[in-house]
């Protein structure tokens, strides 16, 4: 199985809540199920724009290999190791997700607080481990370099979406 696919797939999950979380706090008002819809769309489609160059990247390298056999199987290897840390990473924050929504409001709250912030603070420690994840499977430097673009698009999300959307708080 190519890792590609599942990878996208978070990248782009990951995309849609840096969106919402360059808006987040920006709005005093009560009901604001719109623009945090709008917030993580934008973010979405930064992401997709900006997950399309460590593709580029790899298609590149692809078409440039002598062996292309053998260099699809080593992007499959760094893609599955730059897999793993950030999936733990994704079941880390969809347990606290979830705790916020079924527990009671005061526990589900702490929950919040306790999981999503210290993960927050974490993430690009979570794609840095990814990125040697990457190189240690087997992956060498083309999966590094891959990782990298991948991981440094993912974390230029948030930043791009709040200067270009949210820069004046209202």
């Amino acid at each position: 199985m190519t890792p590609a696919l599942p990878l996208a797939l978070l990248g782009l999950t990951d995309a849609a809540f840096s969106g919402f979380r360059a808006y987040a706090g920006r709005d005093a008002r009560i009901r604001k199920g719109r623009a945090n819809v709008r917030a993580a769309l934008r973010g979405l489609a930064v992401g997709a724009v900006l997950l399309l160059v460590p593709a580029l990247a790899a298609v590149l390298w692809l078409a440039a290999a002598a062996d292309r056999d053998r260099a699809y199987d080593t992007l499959a290897a760094g893609g599955r190791g730059f897999l793993l840390p950030l999936t733990c990473y994704a079941v880390a924050v969809a347990l606290s997700l979830a705790a916020y929504f079924l527990l009671p409001f005061r526990a589900g709250t702490l929950a919040m607080v306790i999981g999503l912030g210290p993960l927050t603070l974490l993430r690009p420690l979570a794609v840095a481990a990814g990125c040697l994840a990457a190189l240690l499977n087997g992956g060498g430097r083309p999966s590094l370099l891959v990782a990298g673009l991948a991981g440094a698009a993912v974390l230029c999300v948030e930043p791009a979406v709040h200067r270009r959307w949210y820069r004046e708080v209202r």
